[in-house]
């Protein structure tokens, strides 16, 4: 199972990006810190974000999420561990050893892919429940998932701004070159079997 990020600032596309995908017949996996903060809000904790807590609790859901998952040839998922670390540090809270554990098992494991579809942000953020920041903070929160990912080794495949489709199309495209080139790099095991 191939399972391929969809990252990048807050407002920036990402959900309308997977409707897209999914309405295509790919599995989805949706965001964890919008189910965690309509959570704590329905609990009376208007700010959930606000306390260190919060990151664990993403995490947890997460990790639920991709490890209960049903079983597809691929799936997308609304954000990754990854973005954890770089909510955390945008926070300003410590990384957390719950955290440094799963993205230690993540990238050990090769859990996700190593290419990441990071969405470039639309030149505007419109404030939700779940989502209260300017646009100038989304660009240093854009840049803070950018660093985090860097230091965890993947790479970067850049979604500009656009229409939703072309958006969604310019994934599926990116993920049948990668497995064409793949294929060719991959050496024939035939040429080495005995009959």
């Amino acid at each position: 199972m191939r399972r391929y990020i969809i990252t990048g600032t807050p407002g920036a596309g990402k959900t309308t990006i997977l409707r897209h995908l999914e309405a295509l017949g790919h599995s989805v996996v949706d965001e964890a810190a919008t189910t965690v903060i309509a959570s704590e809000q329905a609990r009376g904790e208007t700010e959930p974000w606000a306390d260190a807590s919060f990151i664990d609790k993403v995490l947890a859901v997460q990790r639920h999420r991709q490890t209960d998952s049903p079983a597809t040839d691929i799936q997308f998922y609304d954000r990754s561990p990854i973005c954890t670390h770089a909510l955390a540090t945008y926070l300003g809270y410590p990384i957390s050893p719950a955290l440094s554990a799963e993205i230690e098992r993540i990238t050990g494991e090769g859990v996700y892919e190593r290419h990441v579809f990071f969405v470039r942000n639309l030149g505007f953020c419109e404030p939700t429940t779940a989502r209260r920041i300017s646009f100038e903070d989304s660009l240093e929160f854009e840049r803070v998932h950018e660093e985090s990912y860097h230091l965890f080794g993947y790479e970067l495949v850049d979604v500009p701004a656009g229409e939703p489709a072309d958006r969604a199309a310019l994934v599926t495209n990116t993920i049948s070159r990668l497995d064409g080139e793949n294929r060719l790099a991959a050496p024939s095991q035939r040429l080495w079997k005995t009959p």
